[in-house]
């Protein structure tokens, strides 16, 4: 593919190792070929390498297929994941998952991103409902702004909610900033 096709995400092979392109910056100098920068995040390790291309320049795009996966459960260092349409099993590693797995509950569908076979990162769905099994307690206090409490969801997962929530509350949660969202049931 050519340089100039690259933007925020894409997919690519370079020095034999898969990347995932983090920033795409375009730069056209007053004389000369434009120049291309990218910020690539490597899909096994994690690391980043910055990087300079010139217009015109090719690049190979890693090929990527996704799968959809139930979550089934923890073992040691690695979360199973189970191949929805013939049931394979497939392990990925604690690091790979980074801070997903704050909202991955067991039974959970989704998306498995495998290049030859191999997990490489999984993508979970963008609102989440968790229960709350513990919270803080709210200071009532003369004040304009609203209070919020710290909150222990049925992950591990702990964030500041309003003052009115309670143990035993569904909640959903924006997976991608680890927000609260809103309420979604009370506890009877």
């Amino acid at each position: 593919m050519e340089i100039e096709e690259v933007h925020k995400n894409t997919k690519l092979m370079y020095q034999g190792k898969p990347w995932n392109v983090d920033n795409a910056e375009f730069v056209k100098p007053g004389k000369g070929r434009a120049i291309y920068r990218l910020r690539l995040k490597n899909l096994l390790d994690a690391s980043t390498l910055d990087i300079t291309f010139h217009s015109g320049e090719r690049v190979d795009e890693a090929s990527i297929s996704n799968q959809e996966m139930q979550y089934l459960y923890k073992e040691g260092s690695h979360y199973v994941f189970m191949n929805t349409s013939n049931f394979d099993q497939t392990f990925v590693t604690e690091s790979q998952m980074d801070d997903k797995i704050n909202f991955l509950k067991e039974g959970m569908l989704v998306n498995v991103q495998l290049l030859d076979d191999r997990p490489i990162d999984i993508t979970i769905p963008v609102f989440v409902e968790l229960a709350v099994i513990e919270t803080g307690t709210a200071i009532k206090t003369a004040t304009v702004t609203a209070q919020n409490k710290s909150a222990k969801l049925e992950t591990g997962y702990s964030l500041d909610v309003p003052a009115f929530i309670k143990e035993g509350d569904l909640l959903k949660i924006d997976t991608r900033t680890g927000a609260y969202v809103e309420r979604l049931s009370v506890k009877k």
